[in-house]
């Protein structure tokens, strides 16, 4: 059996980061592991400084079960350099050039609307974002058989 990952983003506002990730995958809160009821419970059985709070992180998942687990983390340090590691969104479907890289455009377009930013295009192939804390990310067309 393959080993299954999360994905952890250190950030400085974590709700408005899960906004942004929720709108650009699908992705939904996941709920809090059994048998807590919410959160704030979970969270309860550690020993946080008392300048925690439950806003402090956020938990995404796709609601398939198909993508990685997101965990959205606030910490005090900035983002200080390019990422090392980032995340493609892949936009589905098939078709021509021109039609793959048309549905690129617009899901860039649509995750600007929700916050992003375009760092650059290469043109016909795919863009490069960032999110709304600077985390950088690509928009490209799925790959083929996907």
């Amino acid at each position: 059996m393959a080993a299954r990952i999360d994905l952890t983003f250190d950030c400085a506002d974590a709700g408005l980061l899960a906004a942004f990730w929720k709108t650009a995958l699908g992705y939904v809160d996941e709920p809090p592991p059994a048998p807590f009821r919410t959160r704030e419970e979970w969270l309860a059985q550690f020993d946080l400084p008392e300048d925690d709070s439950e806003d402090d992180g956020a938990w995404l998942c796709d609601p398939e079960g198909a993508g990685p687990r997101l965990c959205i983390l606030k910490v005090p340090e900035p983002k200080t350099a390019k990422n090392r590691l980032h995340i493609d969104v892949r936009v589905p479907g098939h078709g021509s050039p021109a039609e793959r890289w048309a549905r690129i455009r617009a899901e860039s377009a649509r995750l600007v609307e929700a916050g992003g930013t375009v760092l650059e295009e290469f043109d016909g192939h795919h863009v490069v974002m960032a999110d709304p804390e600077g985390n950088e990310f690509c928009v490209a067309a799925a790959p083929a058989g996907r």
